[in-house]
């Protein structure tokens, strides 16, 4: 690992700009020094210097550099964001130890939510890894990137829940589950904080979107979200607790209301429940733009009526808009805005930056000026041989008809399809400082895989799409797609020659990273018509298709599923991608990644997601019955469930053995069992523990993950596998919002997915 540098710190400070003697360390770490500091530090600033500190600016057109020198000078700036190399860094922060009066430094945050310049899986496919190791080596490589550049937050990591797969954003956080999204959270937290945000090479991370944003009605990015507080505390807000319970010294939050309520408006949110319930006592981040966006919503009646409602309502720092400088000043002279309103706020942003290290050196993050790279997208910044382990991880195996993976180093291959050779799909949405002249494509991996061995021939295919308007929305800011301009005809008439001439097809489809992206909600989800045809095309040669999917939510894939002999979802797998995939491919690495969401067999059917509550009326596919819960013009069920992922070898699972079949209240009980390799090649798998209450005061869930384990096996072993039950995993809330784990039995369920599992049974009482 390259995490560990040897800059030193005193050097650092030898170079930079005189500080105030009264202001900069060295300070103790801990609460106590840091609220008596802070205390301090606010009788000696004016209101302006007060509302200054909560304006968190982004450097573009709107805000160029002469114009950001000006308000550092006048003290009318918090924090900066998006800006990612040392030297623009170091020269505000120069700026503000220069030009401003009480020199209070800044801090510079970006979004880094999987990777900053080795970029790994997108998030979603992080969760299909299973493996907290895995996410926390994500999280620490991060942070130490970040750090490197100068960054001292990040937009990370994203927890929001979501059952709703035409949300692009669902791209960005870990998936369907609650409990696995909470733990996936927590251990990017501490990964990327470290022992202290403080410490040279780690990064405080701001929690995001606080809250429910994974809820939008229709999956419709920005829209509302509308839930009784039973689901809400049950399944979406116990992420964002997690994280926060983690360490997290901030909170992003959400631009959604929540039943009525823009969450930049709910003192319930950000007050009662934030501050005062779970105690937080970091900085809460408004969203891009959300405080002028309260007039649209229709809560505030005007610019000066927004800011009273968002700071009143507990949003410290506000991002990327002018209203909290131009309007707060005369909110407090009229007296609709306290000063200790003020203050408060204030406060937490200057904690942070306490917290961050700032006030015992505004360059921590930097290092002495001649350390800066001379290359900032210098290729031994790069952290490769784990992004390669990461993107295998994640990578899961969804059909291998008569073993058609792995494939062969040898005969003849074909390569097809729009995402075969594209850089930038390849890293995802939220790609960072990443640069997709260093990813690895999936044309790129297999060539490496093959070379001096087999015959790799390679074709496009197909436009990611031929519809003139989504190839503008693609590309409206930037040169994302690449556009042919072949007719399709002839792009497929290539492909087809390509395939005939080879023993396998390998068919690299999906959706552009832009599909699955901020502002990229879909009304379908099923790969678009110019890649279906070629598909089709490819399937009529008689040539054996391996399908390999590169997308950022659930597809629905019932023609494809048909069509391929073998399936691979392989996400967008980051700079690493092309050869983590031909890794698996070819079977030098085994697939073990499961689905942390569930695939719908068609947009009708959505919310689809395993853990629902039963019906007084269930319907039986082995005895189906009109007069149930189920669709009359289509299969019911998912296509591929929540937990379900294959492998090239088989594992069995043993009956559940228990510790006890009573388990005491306050008491806990172990459930174990043994797993084995019956197949040929050692593998890895996921063992998932599922409980089911069946008789309580409300319906509970059919089941709910409640545990999990990754394990690795070679071909014959067999290892047992124990997870300990105690009451927390029992407990729900119930109709009187009470948490509470009720008496009575409780059904175990485990198994290598959410669906085929050994169950059995204990009495809580």
């Amino acid at each position: 690992m390259k995490w560990i540098y040897s800059v030193s710190l005193a050097a650092s400070l030898v170079i930079q700009p005189a500080l105030a003697d009264d202001l900069f360390g060295p300070h103790p770490i801990n609460e106590q020094a840091r609220d008596a500091f802070v205390s301090d530090l606010l009788t000696k600033m004016t209101l302006d210097e007060k509302i200054g500190q909560l304006r968190l600016i982004s450097v573009g057109p709107d805000n160029p550099k002469s114009a950001i020198r000006d308000m550092i000078q006048k003290g009318q700036v918090g924090a900066i964001f998006n800006t990612v190399t040392r030297s623009d860094i170091r020269a505000m922060q120069d700026q503000v130890m220069q030009l401003s009066r009480l020199k209070i430094p800044l801090f510079f945050a970006y979004d880094v939510v999987h990777g900053q310049r080795t970029i790994f899986p997108i998030p979603l496919g992080l969760a299909a890894s299973w493996d907290l190791d895995a996410v926390s080596t994500v999280g620490r490589i991060s942070a130490c990137e970040a750090a490197d550049d100068g960054l001292n937050m990040t937009w990370a990591p994203m927890v929001d829940v979501s059952r709703e797969p035409r949300w692009g954003r669902g791209s960005e956080g870990f998936g369907e589950d609650t409990f696995l999204t909470g733990q996936m959270g927590s251990a990017m937290v501490k990964a990327m904080q470290g022992n202290s945000p403080a410490d040279r090479y780690s990064l405080m991370t701001s929690v995001k979107h606080f809250a429910l944003y994974g809820a939008v009605e229709g999956g419709r990015d920005y829209n509302t979200a509308d839930m009784s507080p039973q689901r809400m505390f049950q399944d979406y807000l116990p992420p964002y607790k997690a994280s926060l319970d983690a360490g997290s010294g901030g909170v992003m939050v959400a631009l959604n209301a929540i039943n009525g309520v823009p969450a930049t408006a709910d003192s319930w949110l950000l007050k009662d429940l934030l501050r005062d319930e779970w105690k937080f006592k970091g900085i809460t981040i408004s969203d891009h733009g959300a405080i002028k966006e309260l007039l649209k919503h229709g809560v505030a009646s005007d610019p000066q009526d927004a800011v009273r409602i968002a700071l009143k309502s507990g949003v410290d720092m506000s991002m990327s808009d002018e209203y909290y400088s131009q309007y707060l000043p005369g909110l407090v002279k009229s007296g609709a805005v306290s000063m200790a309103e003020i203050d408060d706020a204030a406060r937490h942003v200057l904690n942070v930056k306490y917290d961050m290290g700032l006030f015992n050196d505004p360059y921590s993050h930097l290092g002495p000026k001649e350390s800066d790279p001379q290359d900032n997208n210098a290729e031994s910044r790069l952290h490769r041989a784990e992004a390669r382990d990461v993107a295998r991880k994640s990578i899961v195996l969804l059909k291998n008809r008569l073993e058609t993976l792995p494939l062969q180093k040898s005969g003849t291959i074909a390569l097809v399809g729009p995402l075969a050779d594209s850089q930038r799909d390849i890293m995802g949405s939220w790609s960072a400082a990443g640069v997709a002249k260093q990813s690895v494509t999936l044309l790129q991996g297999m060539r490496n895989a093959t070379a001096g061995k087999a015959t790799l021939l390679y074709a496009k295919g197909a436009n990611i799409s031929d519809h003139p308007g989504i190839q503008n929305f693609l590309n409206l800011y930037e040169k994302a797609v690449s556009v042919d301009t072949r007719t399709p005809q002839q792009l497929i008439d290539e492909a087809v020659e390509k395939a005939r001439q080879a023993d396998v097809v390998v068919a690299a489809v999906g959706e552009a990273q832009g599909m699955a992206h901020e502002a990229s909600s879909r009304s379908e989800l099923n790969i678009p018509a110019s890649q279906k045809k070629l598909l089709q095309a490819l399937k009529a040669t008689g040539k054996p298709l391996v399908i390999v999917l590169m997308n950022g939510r659930p597809l629905t894939l019932v023609q494809e599923d048909q069509m391929a002999d073998a399936l691979l979802e392989t996400w967008f797998s980051g700079t690493e991608g092309g050869n983590a995939i031909a890794d698996v491919l070819f079977g030098d690495y085994n697939p073990s990644g499961k689905l942390p969401v569930t695939f719908p067999r068609n947009v009708g059917q959505i919310p689809l997601y395993y853990n629902h509550l039963p019906t007084g009326r269930p319907y039986n596919p082995t005895k189906p019955n009109k007069y149930t819960s189920h669709y009359y013009d289509t299969a019911n069920g998912p296509l591929y469930p929540f937990g379900y992922g294959l492998s090239y070898t088989t594992f069995k699972v043993s009956p559940v053995k228990l510790s006890a079949r009573t388990m005491a209240r306050h008491g806990t009980l172990e459930a174990s069992v043994t797993v084995t390799n019956n197949g040929a090649r050692d593998g890895a798998t996921v063992v998932q523990m599922y409980l089911n209450d069946p008789v309580a005061s409300i319906s509970r869930p059919v089941r709910e993950l409640r545990g999990f384990k990754r394990i690795m096996l070679k071909a014959g072993e067999s290892q047992t596998v124990t997870f300990k039950i105690d009451e927390d995993a029992l407990k729900f809330w119930n109709q009187k919002m009470q948490h509470v784990a009720e008496p009575g039995k409780f059904n175990i369920m485990i198994g290598l997915d959410s669906v085929r599992t050994q169950d059995a049974q204990f009495d809580y009482l």
